[in-house]
């Protein structure tokens, strides 16, 4: 599947990473269904089984997306969705340079602590240095909802601004959970697409 940047190049997409975020899993909210789709596509999709999700621990989180990301290269893509954002980034700060990103796609993504959220503030502890990360990284997108119960808009937004990432708002969609009836996303499908 071929997918054109903001800056009109046209590259394929041949391989997403999808990582799911705290108390998730590979089977919950719209991660089989994005993955689904894209197979269906002919698109290499995996979703991060990420260790431990209720208790997420930093450095088995970090590896387990490290060990999927492996090299990326301009035909991979990740979609992160929450608490999976800022590992995503970590991971990607991590690797040695130089590495090159097709796109990244953050859903409720956010860097700090979340008042809603005091369990995950040793997690959220240290923060990442996204502008470096983000020249790396072709495409970047923030996908929030305008009634966030975990992650405030401007949470996201901020991360937005610091990745120099577009923002996109779906009306509603709380904090993108099965519980806010959101089991399929197609905007994603539309973003991946170009």
């Amino acid at each position: 599947m071929n997918i054109t940047t903001k800056a009109g190049q046209a590259h394929s997409l041949r391989r997403v990473i999808i990582v799911h975020g705290y108390a998730a899993h590979p089977d919950a909210h719209w991660f089989p269904w994005l993955s689904d789709s894209l197979h269906r596509e002919g698109v290499d999709a995996t979703v991060v089984a990420l260790p431990t999700p209720d208790d997420p621990e930093t450095a088995a989180w970090e590896s387990a997306v490290t060990d999927t990301i492996a090299v990326p290269d301009e035909g991979t893509w990740i979609v992160a969705h929450s608490l999976g954002g800022i590992t995503v980034l970590r991971a990607l700060a991590a690797l040695t340079q130089p590495w090159q990103l097709g796109g990244l796609v953050l859903v409720s993504g956010f860097t700090g602590q979340l008042a809603s959220l005091p369990v995950l503030d040793t997690y959220l502890a240290t923060d990442v240095d996204s502008g470096r990360v983000a020249k790396s990284i072709g495409v970047r997108v923030m996908v929030r909802s305008d009634a966030d119960a975990f992650v405030p808009p401007g949470a996201s937004d901020e991360l937005a601004r610091r990745l120099d990432a577009e923002v996109y708002v779906q009306p509603g969609a709380g904090h993108f959970l099965a519980e806010d009836g959101v089991t399929s996303l197609p905007l994603l499908l539309n973003l991946l697409h170009g």
